[in-house]
């Protein structure tokens, strides 16, 4: 029978070798660093990386051991890379984004806002800028965009995601389409509202208008009153208007509280909503790329190489500089069957030297990398 205490003393002694083989490389790797940055030679030099996984992949023995070889060799040849990014001197252009006192002015300002008056959104943007602001409503999230984009307004609040239907996939589409950036963010927590006609009993009601979001949070509710027809619209707000304008006891709206005032309808049932602490965020969008030191929270658009194991490759620059990823959204790159690419906030500033380093990594190897916004969340 074999002596397991002895095999373990086998297996102690080959991974002491193995660590003492590994530091004598990084002491190479750090040489060949010290090369790249005399002759300004890329990190990522991805046609020799695979030359050697094939080559090293050969010397073993076996299906499985190639494989494994091939795969360890990738994360040794990755770590060198992530420590080669480290001690590169810091260059200006890993983004254009400049630091600034403050990321966004609140007075004298011109705010385009998705939807009509009572909408979420425009709450949202009264909580951050005041209820004096100069508002704006727009009808659609390419308008509010616009807007910005072309200086008619100062910013633009849309929301970007819900915290029980997810994110809203348009508006992330469109932050790549143009050349604004997230200069901040607000959470609100979100109430829908039944609305309709004062008097409205909720047994007459037929037909339920509100946006998409609006229905998918309230979807308990729906299912629990199965007479009633969901139908989208343009926004909440937009379906209380409807409602008011109607003027019709069948019909009725899912929408804010702010809403049945502005239209003067009555609030027939309150806090439909499955999730009880149902939030939204909402991104404030400026013309310029800033930041400032109290930014905490990073927005990125990354898309990747079409092969096994890419996003692994690069989520892990985020791992080995201690960078923790709050959300990851996939989306299907236009023109390119079954490809995707991926928008993620981590936490940090770009005045950290973890943050640097990881960004430089990923922009190395990634097919595109856009930096949206550093802002404080």
């Amino acid at each position: 029978m074999i002596d397991l205490s002895v095999s373990r003393k086998q297996i102690d002694d080959i991974d002491s070798q193995i660590v003492e083989l590994f530091e004598k490389r990084m002491q190479v790797a750090n040489e060949v660093a010290k090369y790249k940055i005399e002759t300004g030679k890329a990190v990522f030099d991805k046609q020799r990386e695979e030359e050697k996984l094939e080559r090293l992949g050969a010397l073993s023995h076996g299906e499985f051991n190639e494989r494994a070889v091939r795969e360890l060799f990738s994360q040794i040849m990755s770590i060198s890379r992530k420590y080669q990014y480290g001690v590169l001197p810091h260059t200006d252009d890993v983004t254009d984004f400049k630091k600034v006192p403050e990321a966004f002015q609140k007075e004298n300002v011109k705010v385009y806002y998705f939807g009509v008056p009572g909408t979420h959104t425009q709450q949202a943007m009264e909580d951050v800028f005041g209820s004096a602001v100069e508002g704006i409503s727009c009808q659609s999230f390419q308008g509010v965009m616009e807007a910005v984009e072309k200086g008619e307004a100062d910013y633009g609040v849309l929301p970007i995601e819900n915290s029980s239907t997810g994110g809203i996939s348009a508006n992330y589409d469109l932050l790549l389409n143009y050349k604004n950036a997230i200069v901040g963010q607000y959470v609100m927590k979100i109430d829908q509202c039944l609305l309709a006609l004062p008097g409205t009993k909720l047994e007459e009601i037929k037909t339920v208008f509100s946006h998409p979001q609006g229905l998918l949070q309230s979807r308990d509710f729906m299912n629990e009153n199965p007479a009633y027809e969901g139908v989208e619209y343009g926004s909440t707000a937009a379906a209380a208007r409807k409602v008011s304008e109607d003027n019709d006891h069948t019909q009725a709206a899912i929408a804010s509280r702010r809403a049945a005032r502005e239209y003067g309808l009555e609030i027939v049932a309150d806090s439909i909503q499955q999730e009880k602490n149902n939030c939204t965020r909402f991104i404030i969008i400026g013309q310029k790329e800033v930041y400032t030191e109290k930014s905490n929270k990073l927005a990125l658009c990354i898309e990747l190489p079409h092969q096994s194991g890419s996003l692994y490759r690069i989520l892990s620059h985020f791992l080995y500089n201690d960078l923790n990823m709050t959300q990851i959204e996939s989306r299907p790159i236009p023109g390119k069957n079954w490809e995707y690419r991926f928008f993620v906030d981590i936490e940090g500033n770009l005045d950290e030297a973890s943050v640097q380093n990881a960004l430089r990594g990923v922009k190395e190897e990634a097919a595109f990398m856009r930096v949206l916004g550093n802002f404080e969340a």
